[in-house]
């Protein structure tokens, strides 16, 4: 069990949390014909849209109900629905995901009021789906915004019903926010190769994973899960729900379907994969495929090959609870230490990792205990970029943002492929930071002796290859 330490500082030195107001519109971003719409000041999307775009390197659509300073003293809730009825006569998208911010919280709006009003004034746009969701960024984080989104999207836009099984080979997938689009396609695989047919919500896969289109410009998402299908979810046969942070989704989902769960904290190493790998095939009814088999002894190798490199290695780890929860059982199954463990927020499944302490804080704090514990190696997003320098130590990136590495947001880290990569890539940045021993020399060596006897012996060798050469002739 890990002991949870709140920092005391007054102020977040170099800060390691994104905001609820970013994860919130991540999880509308992996729909389709969806539209993210911030209830805040122009400078508040713009902010978010920088982060998106840097990450992902996309287009990113995403709105603003520019509050200015008159309608935040005065309120501001003729700028919701004014920016509701513009984006739904325009750009006409089948959900629009109405996130707060921190200028909008503080004001204390109420954003489910002005929803209804909004259907009172306009009932012909009654046809495009409203979503709203409080984020405020002063607490929490990017994930626990992002389960925000997607309990308020379950409860919107899944009705209650009583037909779970009525689509037999249909599992819904709800994806934790540590997961990118390249788990995400991997996740689809590895449930399709089963015989089964994935909802993934959200799915960033189909819609972030970096594609190219022929439109040249949308207003709305490309790709992602279509509206009907997060409709249907209460038909589906189970629920395979990603991450400790939608359990809370997970438990809605299942009281307005009845839809059995199955539930995994991680999907990194050999103990999640086999686990997942076994309830697809409990699902499905089917033998589990030789091709998931062979992956199983490949990454069974991988742990062989790389064990010398990744035993006792000394890693300080920081990312949301989720991914800071699945890191750590995947280090410390390969042998590794978390000598630092940061977190940006407070979950109640840190407590049951099996290190020391995580503290929750910001990268100065990982900074001062890696340093302390001699850390070999910083795991991080692009934020620990000057403290991974400090430290004189590699950093291996994960999570987000990743604004300074070029398919960061792409990378497999799940499955056993993706385990495996990961070995192999910590193994090699263990290698990066081994350097050979000097040559031990006594104090009593004597240099010029050294060098005279170098002497003898070039001239020995001149003698004997002298005398050589003459038996030749």
């Amino acid at each position: 069990m890990a002991e949870i330490i709140h920092s005391k500082k007054a102020l977040a030195v170099n800060p390691l949390k994104v905001s609820q107001t970013i994860g919130a519109s991540l999880a509308f971003l992996g729909l389709n014909r969806s539209l993210p719409l911030m209830h805040g000041s122009q400078g508040c999307t713009a902010f978010g849209k920088v982060f998106f775009v840097r990450h992902f390197r996309e287009p990113i659509p995403l709105q603003t109900t520019a509050m200015d300073q008159v309608s935040t003293i005065m309120g501001a809730d003729e700028n919701i629905i004014e920016a509701l009825r513009t984006l739904s006569e325009k750009s006409q998208p089948d959900v629009i995901g109405l996130v707060t911010t921190g200028l909008s919280e503080t004001q204390g709006t109420d954003i489910h009021r002005s929803v209804r009003e909004f259907r009172a004034a306009f009932p012909e746009f009654a046809h495009v789906a409203v979503v709203p969701v409080n984020t405020p960024d002063y607490v929490g984080c990017l994930e626990s915004g992002y389960a925000l989104a997607i309990e308020s999207l379950i409860e919107t836009l899944v009705p209650e019903s009583q037909c779970a099984g009525k689509r037999p080979k249909q599992v819904n997938v709800l994806a934790s926010a540590m997961l990118t689009p390249g788990d995400i396609e991997a996740i689809k695989e590895w449930i399709e190769i089963f015989g089964l047919r994935p909802v993934v919500v959200p799915d960033i896969a189909d819609s972030l994973d970096g594609h190219l289109v022929e439109a040249e410009y949308s207003a709305l998402t490309i790709g992602g899960t279509p509206r009907s299908e997060i409709e249907i979810m209460g038909e589906s046969t189970a629920t395979l729900v990603v991450g400790p942070s939608l359990y809370k989704a997970a438990n809605l989902l299942k009281t307005r379907t009845g839809v059995p769960d199955y539930r995994f904290e991680g999907l990194m190493g050999l103990d999640d994969c086999d686990a997942f790998t076994q309830a697809l095939a409990e699902i499905s009814g089917k033998p589990v495929p030789e091709k998931i088999e062979r992956q199983r002894a490949q990454l069974q190798d991988a742990m062989v090959d790389s064990h010398f490199m990744t035993g006792f290695a000394r890693v300080a780890l920081a990312a949301d609870p989720d991914l800071l929860g699945m890191q750590t059982r995947f280090l410390l199954g390969m042998g590794a230490e978390i000598v630092s463990a940061v977190s940006p927020h407070r979950h109640e499944s840190l407590a049951g990792l099996a290190i020391e302490k995580v503290i929750v804080g910001d990268l100065e704090d990982l900074e001062i205990a890696a340093r302390a514990a001699d850390a070999q190696l910083v795991i991080a997003n692009s934020h620990a970029v000057e403290t991974a320098r400090r430290l004189g130590l590699p950093l291996f990136r994960a999570g987000f943002p990743q604004y300074d590495y070029v398919g960061g947001y792409a990378r497999t880290w799940v499955g056993y492929r993706g385990s495996r990569q990961t070995l192999f890539d910590l193994a090699n940045l263990m290698l990066s930071q081994h350097h050979e021993l000097e040559p031990y020399r006594s104090i009593y060596w004597d240099e010029s002796r050294n060098e005279s006897n170098k002497g003898e012996h070039a001239r020995e060798h001149h003698v004997i290859a002298s005398t050589a050469a003459g038996l030749v002739h």
